[in-house]
């Protein structure tokens, strides 16, 4: 690299934040597009949906492409057509066009992570990879806390089309700064000329395209009861099990080496990121619905639960970061597993006379717990991958992850809905007059009611209404409950994995002088 590891790091991580910023900035302007553009609120979701495909699609092209291509070259290209497409997307005047934009946008975006975590972990010594992996995540965490809270002030005070304008300064600047301070390692420099894995292409294309369609869309479709959800999870499992095939046995140079996944920490690393990103993303987009729903709390005061985790995460990292060089991070990692487990236990615990506090600190004790997990799995999981394949490595590493915050985010909303309508059912069983209880709730609530002056024949009907609303709540309750619980014992069940993880090698020698 030209520049020096900061300089680099900055360069490398400006487009990758805007990046990370734009997977949920325009989720609280969809309302405000949707008027705009005269869409309707199913038509108005494609604007986060394509962005997601196409962002889901590019991954684990990434490191084929910038190994055909020159990783530099790939970079460039991918930050320029990222901020090309951010332009369009503000200028449009129809909801197709954006729709459309918003594809090439998560093209050019999807490329981003992976690319600056390779780069990152090539240019920091691998004593420092765990810095490195610090101010990787800090990005990747903190993207989804400034998205909506960015988005929703540049609306309110702007419009929609400014959340999408302010990628172009910040995207030219990161062009500048890749073309002065990046460049390519010696082994990324092909002289020869590569055969295209067109097979490979297509069907990882149309596999995760599908994946992430049926991801979106299943719990709103009522999933394999609905002929569109059945389509395209057949189409997704037969693409991709052919992928499998063509990429281990037919072709000459494979678009994902799946024969990473014979190193075994690589393996375990990428199964424990898949369910603590499943566990993360399905808690909190259960924790806003429970505020809001059980609880009455606005948009804002959701957000304001969600808030404080982030923080507790912002402020972990980094000095995980400086403690993994001198402590074995598989103890950091097991740490960070457990107390991910314990917060969305205490979750579990939540009940309909819940304070904001009660809210809030399960919250931030996920927020501990992905800060003291993200860097030590990261370091564990790449640190054994030699830099030739860096790319490949990170391409699926980062898959892995988005892949498992969108299983996380349809578990955890269908299992709550399918296990408050369980409950529900359970509950009104008992509301019948040969119930004692609901003969004494019934008895209280007409004595209440006629005292109150309302005629006996209303108050019979309004204290049948509450009895059943209140039943409604504890069912929808105890549907989240079951739901957090679940993810509790999923995050659990990955901590004997660790040891199938070994520590990085340079760890187990003295460090140089000097250091």
């Amino acid at each position: 690299m030209r520049g020096s590891k900061w300089i680099v790091a900055v360069t490398v991580m400006l487009p990758t934040l805007i990046e990370i910023i734009d997977i949920s900035v325009a989720n609280v302007s969809l309302d405000h597009i949707r008027g705009s553009l005269s869409a309707g609120i199913d038509e108005a979701s494609w604007v986060l949906t394509s962005y997601l495909v196409s962002n889901a699609i590019i991954i684990p092209m990434t490191g084929w492409l910038a190994r055909t291509f020159g990783r530099k070259r790939y970079l460039l290209v991918s930050i320029s057509l990222f901020t090309g497409a951010s332009l369009l997307c503000g200028a449009s005047t129809s909801l197709g066009m954006l729709v459309f934009f918003r594809v090439l946008q998560g093209i050019g975006g999807g490329a981003l992570q992976p690319l600056s975590q390779a780069i990152l972990l090539e240019t920091f010594p691998p004593r420092e990879h765990g810095i490195a992996m610090a101010l990787f995540g800090i990005g990747i965490m903190f993207g989804p806390i400034a998205g909506p809270l960015m988005g929703g002030y540049i609306t309110d005070t702007l419009t929609w089309r400014w959340i999408f304008y302010v990628n172009i300064p910040i995207g030219i600047l990161a062009v500048m700064m890749v073309t002065m301070f990046i460049v390519d390692p010696p082994y990324m420099r092909r002289t020869e000329k590569v055969r295209v894995d067109t097979w490979g292409i297509a069907l990882l294309t149309v596999g995760i395209g599908a994946l992430q369609i049926v991801l979106d869309k299943g719990q709103r479709e009522d999933w394999f009861h609905s002929d569109f959800i059945l389509v395209f999870a057949v189409i997704s499992a037969l693409s991709l099990a052919a992928f499998v095939i063509v990429e281990l046995f037919y072709a000459e140079h494979p678009i994902v080496d799946l024969r990473a996944f014979k190193n075994i920490p690589f393996t375990s690393g990428n199964v424990v990121m898949f369910v603590a990103f499943f566990n993360l993303l399905g808690s909190i987009v259960l924790l806003p619905l429970y505020a809001q729903i059980l609880l009455g709390y606005t948009a804002t005061l959701a957000g304001l639960v969600l808030s404080p985790g982030g923080i507790a995460t912002l402020v972990t990292m980094p000095v995980v970061g400086k403690l993994i060089v001198k402590r074995n991070p598989k103890y950091i990692l097991a740490l960070g597993i457990l107390v991910c487990a314990f917060s969305t236990r205490q979750m579990a615990g939540f009940n309909l006379t819940s304070d904001f506090s009660s809210l809030m600190w399960p919250r931030i004790y996920l927020g501990f717990g992905m800060g003291l997990l993200f860097i030590p799995l990261t370091t564990l999981t790449l640190s054994s991958i030699p830099k030739p394949q860096m790319g490949n490595a990170t391409s699926i590493y980062n898959l892995l992850r988005n892949l498992g915050g969108s299983f996380g985010v349809a578990f955890s909303t269908t299992m709550f809905a399918r296990r408050a309508q369980l409950h529900q059912s359970h509950l009104t069983e008992h509301l019948t007059w040969y119930d004692r209880n609901f003969s004494a709730a019934m008895e209280w609530g007409r004595g209440m009611l006629s005292g109150r002056g309302i005629p006996e024949f209303a108050a019979e009907g309004t204290s049948m209404k509450m009895i059943y609303g209140q039943a409604v709540r504890q069912a929808t309750a105890m549907g989240f409950n079951d739901a957090f619980w679940i993810l509790s014992v999923m995050m659990a069940c990955v901590l004997p994995l660790l040891l199938l993880m070994r520590r990085p090698e340079h760890q187990n020698s003295p460090p140089p002088s000097g250091h």
